[in-house]
């Protein structure tokens, strides 16, 4: 279970990160929300993959995750911006 743990933090703050770059212009949001979005990815891509019957090819489920981490990033991103247009 520890190791499941460790595995989706270090994932979903490399595809958290990755997503990040990919996403033109500047995002304001943390590295924490970064790491929470990409472990999102993370977990839905896998769980996507699981339903698609591809989980056994790695690249593709990577690719998967990293969309995935791109539009959690803008999702969050656009979250933030509007929070902190309305304050």
């Amino acid at each position: 279970m520890i190791t499941f743990i460790i595995s989706a933090i270090i994932v979903g703050a490399i595809t958290g990160g990755l997503g990040r770059l990919l996403i033109p212009g500047r995002q304001d949001i943390g590295w924490v929300a970064t790491i929470l979005a990409g472990i999102v990815a993370a977990l839905v891509g896998t769980g996507i993959a699981h339903l698609l019957k591809f989980a056994d090819r790695t690249w593709i489920v990577l690719v998967v995750q990293l969309v995935l981490a791109v539009v959690c990033v803008g999702v969050v991103s656009g979250l933030q911006g509007k929070k902190a247009g309305r304050a």
